[in-house]
């Protein structure tokens, strides 16, 4: 996702929301102290952040705001758009009209639809990849299959014996292994999800 923003007024209040591509918790880190040092002077720095293809590292702050209402509905913008990899930080200044519990929320929940709506949203697959190691007469084999499957060739280094990493969807990955298991003097030496 490519970073995008949007503000939202409500009873004066302003809301200047931030969707930011992230991939890390120290990203996160990174990324919300930056919003902090630039906009030192507003009332609230709130934000929430889905991490990881299985969308199992997430967190939601209200910094100050009443529980739940500032967090919580960014968050639930990220969930309702299936996203991941991505933070929003909403930096609210007051606008001397107290919204209330459910005006927050819907305040909230607005400024980051907003922001996601900008958003240029790219999507990726969950790719593996493996590294195997073959002796050079197998390698007509093995190009057999590589050319078949089309995994992605990361590495390759071709002497008597030939080492070459593959990166495939993970959904595909077991189908590869088990063909590239037939090739005669075929070692799997690792394999990592991207």
């Amino acid at each position: 996702m490519a970073p995008a923003e949007a503000s939202y007024t409500e009873k004066r209040s302003k809301f200047l929301a931030f969707a930011l591509p992230v991939r890390s918790v120290e990203e996160v880190k990174e990324q919300l102290e930056k919003y902090q040092k630039e906009y030192y002077d507003a009332r609230h720095v709130c934000y929430a952040y889905m991490l990881g293809p299985k969308r199992t590292d997430f967190r939601a702050n209200d910094n100050g705001e009443p529980s739940g209402t500032a967090g919580k509905p960014i968050l639930g913008q990220i969930n309702s758009n299936g996203l991941t990899d991505v933070m929003v930080v909403v930096v609210r200044y007051f606008g001397g009209i107290k919204l209330g519990t459910s005006g927050l929320i819907v305040a909230y929940r607005e400024a980051t639809a907003l922001a996601l709506a900008e958003a240029e949203v790219i999507e990726k697959t969950v790719d593996e990849e493996v590294e195997v190691r073959f002796e050079y007469p197998f390698m007509n084999d093995v190009m057999r299959i590589v050319k078949e499957e089309e995994p992605e060739i990361v590495f390759q280094a071709y002497d008597m014996d030939c080492i070459m990493r593959l990166r495939i969807r993970r959904s595909m990955m077991l189908r590869l292994k088990a063909r590239l298991e037939k090739v005669e003097s075929l070692v799997f030496m690792d394999s990592m999800v991207d």
